[in-house]
């Protein structure tokens, strides 16, 4: 089985370095000049993506106007109250130094998910998976996949996590990053 992991492209929020999880946000004009440049050369499988706006749009410029599926449980993770918002702009928040410190994984941002839940909910979904897939999600999802298929590599969650556009191309157990 080939299963295709691709990030969507770049959004404003993305370029802006905030917090998007859970925001249906589409792509950035750099985002989508980005895209056109890449090139993928899959075909004869499943498509499927988390159901975004951004995950769509980067199918559809990537693919072209394939039939797909979505299944929300391949949404990034869900940052609660800090959603939208920059570093700069929460450093000096109490709660917002209580999630980033100690176990990051198992925190649970305000109103928000853990990395653990979010992980949780993904592999339930990743194990659903029995046929050639192009999967377009977002980088923590992808990470999270990564990490859990590939825990001897060592690789810490952010390692894993590839640039807008690109992913990894997983079949018999072994991985290649495309494109």
């Amino acid at each position: 089985m080939n299963i295709y992991l691709i990030r969507h492209g770049k959004t404003p929020a993305n370029e802006m370095r905030i917090y998007c999880g859970s925001t249906d946000m589409s792509l950035s004009e750099g985002g989508i000049d980005e895209l056109k440049n890449l090139s993928y050369d899959i075909k004869n499988v499943r498509f499927l993506t988390s159901g975004m706006k951004r995950t769509n749009e980067t199918l559809k410029i990537l693919f072209g106007d394939v039939p797909f599926e979505e299944d929300p449980r391949f949404r990034e993770i869900d940052f609660g109250v800090f959603e939208m918002h920059s570093y700069e702009e929460l450093k000096d928040r109490e709660d917002y130094q209580q999630w980033i410190t100690g176990d990051h994984e198992a925190n649970i941002p305000p109103e928000g998910e853990s990395g653990e839940q979010m992980t949780q909910r993904v592999l339930e979904a990743f194990r659903e998976i029995h046929e050639d897939t192009v999967l377009v999600a977002h980088g923590g999802v992808i990470s999270a996949i990564m990490q859990h298929c590939f825990p001897d590599e060592g690789k810490h969650l952010y390692q894993w996590q590839p640039k807008n556009g690109c992913g990894y191309h997983l079949t018999g157990g072994t991985y290649q990053a495309i494109p």
